[in-house]
């Protein structure tokens, strides 16, 4: 199984950016996927998540400002960005659950991270 995420890039405080992971590989059920970001410095640390049925959790720090959604079809989850901040820059690494088949356990994948950059 692999993720690829894209979508990271430059852009002005104020502006928005548009994150994409998809999931590829032998796949016989993707369950919660999410989006992480580690500043540097720092540690990272979980952005928003969103469950196989929609529902969604969100850092205080981007409530209001970051959108999470997913194409269950496409194993695809993204992220809209709103109202960037230059303490949003960080890279930004996708997770998703996922079962290969019905024999084998659940297991977590990361995708290999994309550099979100907000500075004038």
């Amino acid at each position: 199984v692999q993720l690829q995420a894209s979508g990271g890039g430059l852009v002005q405080p104020g502006g928005s950016l548009r994150l994409s992971c998809a999931a590829s590989g032998s796949i016989f059920r993707v369950d919660a996927m999410g989006w992480y970001r580690q500043a540097p410095g720092k540690q990272r640390e979980l952005a928003a998540t969103i469950s196989s049925s929609g529902a969604t959790n969100y850092a205080d720090s981007v409530k209001g400002r970051f959108t999470i959604s997913r194409d269950n079809a496409k194993n695809t989850v993204y992220l809209q960005m709103n109202s960037l901040k230059p303490e949003d820059t960080a890279v930004y690494s996708c997770n998703a659950e996922v079962t290969q088949s019905r024999w084998l356990p659940r297991l977590n994948y990361w995708g290999q991270g994309t550099l979100v950059t907000v500075s004038s």
